[in-house]
């Protein structure tokens, strides 16, 4: 089969020809139709967090959706010819093994999902990663539900998904994103408020904030914004440190925690958000050939949207 290469940081990834690979006992094998690109792919070539990977060389891809084509002896949940998507795990493709930026991958049974019938391919490759990383921080650590206000900072491929899943379940959202290019995709999504700076919104009673953007400033945003016993959400890693003010943390009452990437079952739960069309990725399709140049353009912010390898 074809795969895409990652040897060593700073490399460019390349294109291999390497055997196809074979399920074991409880792994099957699937017949890749669409692999998402993710700022942590980027990460790994750039050295910022090559050590989670497994090994180097490996093929990359973590968000990845298709057919099984082969099944170990003591498989039972899936057969050749079941549509699946496999959730991103440090111990699974793209990671710690041969992931999908390649014609097959090989998955333990115990990481894959099953796909709805009604989501395609391309929406649930980044739902496998990037949509269940944002129901992680709205809904199981954000505990967002119906006739709250919700502060949304960042409306990039998370942010715009965190928005969507908080309207999905009642909520009233108010967007901060100060990248103006950005402003028409917030004004199409319809918020309840818009700004560049998530503190105008003070006066909405913002229950909680999601901070999808992490620069520390907008930490400390959340903080000023958030109303009495509100709650701030803190999943975006753009700097390592913040500054925050523990008087308004302690006098107002704050809880502040913070959200990760995600289990299995919020990966199942946002399938079936989209499935019944709450939610959506917006797409960027490319082909398998692509993979390479659209990396490059994610690492310079070229990309609107959730780059996704399309196989026809």
């Amino acid at each position: 089969m074809k795969a895409w290469q990652f040897t060593g940081i700073d490399e460019p990834l390349r294109l291999v020809d390497l055997a196809d690979p074979q399920p074991g006992p409880d792994e099957i094998v699937v017949d890749v139709k669409a692999a998402g690109l993710c700022h942590s792919d980027v990460s790994f070539v750039d050295g910022t967090i090559t050590a989670l990977l497994g090994s180097v060389p490996i093929v990359l891809g973590h968000e990845t959706a298709g057919v099984v084509s082969a099944v170990g002896r003591d498989v039972q949940a899936f057969a050749i010819g079941d549509r699946v998507g496999i959730p991103a795990t440090t111990e699974g493709p793209g990671t710690a093994v041969d992931g999908g930026f390649a014609e097959k991958v090989r998955v333990k049974e115990r990481f894959t999902v099953r796909l709805p019938d009604a989501v395609s391919f391309e929406q649930a490759a980044p739902a496998t990663d990037a949509a269940r990383t944002a129901y992680r921080a709205v809904r199981t650590f954000g505990h967002v539900e119906e006739g709250m206000n919700v502060g949304i900072i960042g409306f990039g491929g998370l942010g715009s998904l965190g928005a969507q899943i908080a309207r999905a379940f009642g909520a009233q959202v108010y967007v901060a994103e100060i990248n103006e290019a950005v402003w028409p995709n917030v004004q199409d999504f319809g918020p309840a408020g818009m700004s560049a700076d998530i503190r105008d919104f003070e006066d909405a009673q913002l229950d909680v904030i999601i901070d999808f953007a992490g620069f520390g400033t907008t930490t400390a945003s959340a903080i000023d914004a958030v109303r009495h016993g509100g709650r701030v959400v803190q999943i975006g890693m753009a700097r390592e440190s913040a500054t925050l003010s523990m008087q308004k943390i302690i006098l107002k009452e704050i809880t502040l925690v913070g959200a990760s990437n995600g289990e299995k079952s919020e990966c199942e739960a946002v399938l079936d958000l989209i499935a019944q069309d709450k939610i959506s990725s917006r797409i960027v399709r490319i082909t398998f050939e692509q993979i390479p140049e659209y990396l490059d353009r994610l690492r310079n912010g070229q990309v609107d949207g959730r780059a996704v390898a399309v196989t026809p």
